[in-house]
């Protein structure tokens, strides 16, 4: 009798420590509660065998209670495996299509040009290095604790912020400061850069760096054990209180497919309460219900399985996905996720873009044939390459009611330095800037030169140069070639276009592209040649060539 008590207690405590680590759901749209079903049913007959002192396969065989429990073990994998099939898009396509249903939408009336101090100029690598450096500047908590790695990005106030919890910076650590809690948490403003570790009043008490039952997960799971959780956010009430944003799983389409958001706990992150809301009630300064990753697979669903899934693998005739990459847009004091929509032909153009609410997960979508956002990327750093800056992902930009990309471009070390923009549906018109206010006025000068149409012959805002070439070399962006010009200054001609304008200083560089200008490549060091221009920060768009007889 003690040997089965003593055997009894010992499954209950692995049974306990498994949970307790791997925290599954108690829900059969839980992949890992399945498991869990598995393992303990294997466990019980581990402990049996033992008992029983099971030795061989004969025995095994002819022991009901042994052969019951691998006939539990087999049902327990058809029944998933049964469930995965059943719930998978190979027999669902249309059900997956449909999860959401983008709304055509006009770019110029929905994304209002917005002023310089909204415009987010960060991304979440350069926010952690400023986060990182801010950190380092507390001498008094430097030893004790670290920044973490989440940044989420959030409207506050109506402006873009990211903020990130301080975490423990080892389990030391963690045993000699987790009584008081953690004292403050980072807040970046993404338009001005300004960075400020900001200390409560009440310490955070919850969070993911914590061990045992104060651990966010675990806190979550015991008081909501048929709950299935996604990624969780860590965000900012309008008064600056700390929450976590827990979103729960919704399965739409059999045991494990179609899922969405259904409902969203907010946890106060230094009491630990919770509110529980569904998601069509979330308040409005939550920004982040919606993960990212799901927005973007719920629109590839959309996009690829319009014809079928066998389509979506083997013909993909009308196929669209997602372009690799994206960032957010605050809008409506909404956080959306921006995306670019392309073909699967790989033709390194995009048909349009959308723009996924994380909060609602609304979907709108845009019309507009242009470069994909590398491309774009790689027009920017070809401006500096010089510099050997490195863009970052581009954020969406109304400018004089054109789609355009607006790019940080970084330094070695991932600081900021300089500020593109490119069209989106010319990626060759690029203007860069020391600031955002400098790289929008080049910009728009480039859009008055340009018309509208191709620069070639545009002059009217061009500054005109002659004289005999000092160096030319040739780089190829994109597939396309393109030669660089400087000239010997001791017989340049420079002409402006009016009084009063720019005056240009240091060595000029002219960006002639040979799809516009294949007599280019007629010309060497120390031909007379001729030149319209629109000058930028470091390299000068041309715009035109003149005819001048080589020497």
């Amino acid at each position: 009798m003690k040997k089965k008590i003593a055997a009894g207690l010992t499954l209950l405590v692995l049974a306990f420590l498994y949970y307790y680590v791997t925290l599954p759901a108690v829900n059969i749209h839980e992949s890992g509660f399945w498991f869990f079903l598995g393992a303990l049913v294997v466990a019980v007959l581990v402990l049996y065998g033992f008992k029983k002192r099971i030795s061989s396969v004969q025995e095994l065989r002819t022991n009901k209670v042994l052969k019951g429990g691998i006939f539990v073990i087999l049902a327990i994998a058809v029944v998933y495996g049964a469930g995965a099939l059943l719930s998978s898009p190979i027999i669902n396509a249309k059900k997956y299509q449909k999860l959401v249903t983008p709304e055509e939408r006009d770019f110029a009336e929905d994304i209002k040009e917005i002023s310089y101090d909204q415009i987010p100029l960060l991304d979440k690598e350069s926010a952690e290095l400023l986060g990182n450096r801010k950190m380092g500047s507390m001498v008094d908590m430097v030893s004790q604790f670290e920044v973490s790695s989440l940044y989420s990005q959030i409207n506050y106030q109506g402006q873009p912020y990211r903020v990130s919890p301080l975490v423990y910076a080892n389990g030391i650590k963690w045993l000699t400061n987790q009584k008081e809690g953690i004292p403050a948490y980072i807040r970046i403003d993404m338009a001005t850069q300004d960075t400020e570790l900001v200390k409560l009043d009440k310490p955070i008490k919850y969070s993911e760096s914590e061990y045992f039952n104060r651990n966010i997960y675990r806190h979550l799971r015991f008081r909501y054990p048929t709950y299935m959780f996604d990624q969780l956010s860590f965000e900012i009430d309008d008064d600056g209180t700390p929450y976590w944003i827990c979103p729960v799983k919704k399965f739409n389409i059999g045991l494990f497919g179609g899922q969405t958001i259904g409902k969203v706990i907010l946890c106060n992150a230094q009491t630990g309460e919770t509110t529980e809301y569904k998601i069509e009630d979330c308040p409005q300064w939550v920004d982040r219900a919606y993960p990212s990753d799901l927005l973007l697979e719920l629109y590839n669903y959309h996009g690829m399985l319009k014809n079928g899934f066998f389509n979506s693998i083997l013909g993909q005739k009308g196929c669209l996905k997602t372009t690799d990459g994206f960032n957010y847009l605050a809008l409506e004091d909404d956080v959306w996720v921006y995306t670019g929509v392309t073909s699967v032909s790989g033709d390194k153009s995009n048909v349009g873009f959308v723009l996924m609410n994380q909060r609602t997960m609304e979907t709108r979508y845009y019309v507009c044939d242009g470069a994909q956002e590398r491309s774009a990327m790689d027009s920017a750093e070809g401006q500096v390459q010089n510099l050997k800056y490195e863009a970052a992902f581009p954020l969406l930009l109304n400018i004089s009611d054109q789609p355009t990309y607006f790019i940080a471009l970084k330094d070695g070390a991932g600081l900021v330095k300089k500020y593109a923009m490119v069209n989106v549906q010319k990626y060759q018109t690029v203007a860069i800037g020391d600031t955002v206010e400098e790289c929008e006025k080049n910009y728009e000068k480039l859009l008055e030169a340009d018309g509208g149409e191709s620069t070639k012959g545009k002059t009217e805002e061009a500054y005109k140069v002659t004289g005999k070439i000092e160096k030319i070399a040739q780089a190829v962006l994109d597939g396309n070639s393109h030669f660089y010009v400087t000239f010997d200054d001791t017989d340049l001609v420079l002409t402006p276009p009016e009084e009063g304008a720019q005056k240009l200083e240091g060595t000029l560089i002219f960006d002639i592209p040979v799809t516009e200008f294949p007599e280019v490549i007629a010309y060497n060091p120390g031909d007379t040649l001729s030149l319209s221009f629109l000058p930028g920060n470091t390299v000068c768009s041309v715009v035109s060539m003149g005819e001048e007889e080589q020497e």
